[in-house]
């Protein structure tokens, strides 16, 4: 039986390629080659940028960008609330600056995940993301529970709004910017595999959704109807209760080791690829914060040499890491298949596959 483990966030391994080919691997060296000119591949430090801190650096450009945007509309809105007295668009307000500060904790869980896995923390600290994406998840309940008293506060309670122009005006900035925002974080997070930047995008959602009440509420005062501020106010708590259960389930399954069945489904693909493979036994992969790992193993020629298994094992490691572009370590466990007559107890596990 024969192993390989790339580890390809610190550019370390955990054994030597022997990449000589025989003429029989002719064939897979040239499509080897070919994969590499559309999608390099390198095995040495000095020849590559390590893709888990570029991630990392997209996840904190988005962040800060974000906050950005959302101080400079909590800004614009707080000269409003000044002027008009809204209490409506005061809790926009704090509903956007609280989402501006949602970035500090995801910041320091993306710094944390750079961080080299240590004896303690043998897989590094990637998980510190899903801690964040928990924080989240809280602050959008937060955020609801906030909107929905809010809402009833002032159903029960009617208050007159004034300077109604300039309340409209700043709820049109705070949805905008909000909505910039959370498209600007999805779009990332998904790009970059970040479950809890994802859920911080829904999150900016909501608010945005808050600032949207604020338009409609000033509109239902500019008719004379008093109450269409806390009726619209209870709708979109009901809508960022949606959000929430989005968010919810989102880092819930990344807590929970769930991976998208396509990502199984293409790694299955390029090992059943791998010239020397016969067939794919047990196949895991897992989110450590926005890094893929995978764990696999394949049955092999029982009459190949330690060195061959080991070559195959290799050969499918560096398929996986072309199939599944966020994975940055795998370890790849070569089976023998049985020798005919020696019933072997590997056969159950090729007869299962086939």
């Amino acid at each position: 039986m024969a192993g390989t483990e790339h580890a390809h966030d610190d550019h370390t391994h955990r054994h030597d390629h022997d990449h000589r080919h025989g003429p029989d691997d002719r064939w897979s060296r040239i499509r080897h080659g070919a994969a590499h000119l559309i999608r390099p591949h390198s095995h040495e430090s000095a020849a590559k940028v390590d893709r888990a801190l570029e991630t990392s650096a997209q996840g904190l450009r988005a962040l800060w960008i974000s906050l950005a945007v959302l101080g400079a509309t909590a800004v614009a809105q707080a000269v409003v609330v000044v002027l008009s007295g809204s209490v409506a668009l005061l809790g926009d307000t704090v509903h956007n600056a609280a989402d501006a500060l949602t970035a500090v904790p995801l910041a320091v869980a993306f710094v944390l995940g750079r961080r080299a896995a240590t004896r303690r923390f043998t897989y590094g600290y990637g998980r510190a993301e899903d801690l964040a994406g928990i924080v989240i998840v809280l602050t959008i309940a937060a955020s609801a529970a906030f909107a929905a008293w809010s809402a009833v506060d002032r159903l029960l309670n009617p208050r007159e709004v004034s300077h109604l122009p300039a309340v409209a005006a700043a709820a049109v900035i705070g949805f905008a910017g909000n909505e910039w925002v959370a498209r600007y974080r999805i779009r990332t997070g998904r790009r970059i595999g970040s479950a809890a930047l994802v859920a911080d995008g829904l999150h900016a959602r909501t608010d945005g959704f808050t600032s949207l009440a604020v338009l409609l509420g000033a509109g239902g005062a500019a008719v004379g109807w008093r109450l269409a501020d806390p009726i619209v106010g209870l709708a979109i708590t009901a809508a960022i209760l949606l959000v929430l259960r989005d968010a919810a389930r989102e880092v819930f399954h990344r807590l929970m080791d769930a991976v998208d069945p396509a990502l199984m489904d293409a790694a299955e693909r390029a090992l059943l690829g791998v010239r020397g493979v016969r067939a794919v036994g047990e196949l895991r992969l897992r989110w450590i914060g926005h890094r893929l790992r995978a764990e696999v193993a394949v049955v092999v020629d029982g009459r190949l040499t330690v060195v061959e298994a080991h070559r195959v094992a290799v050969d499918a490691e560096h398929a996986l890491l072309h199939a599944l572009p966020r994975l940055t370590a795998a370890l790849v466990h070569a089976d023998p298949a049985p020798l005919p007559g020696t019933g072997d107890p590997h056969a159950a596990l090729l007869h299962h596959a086939a």
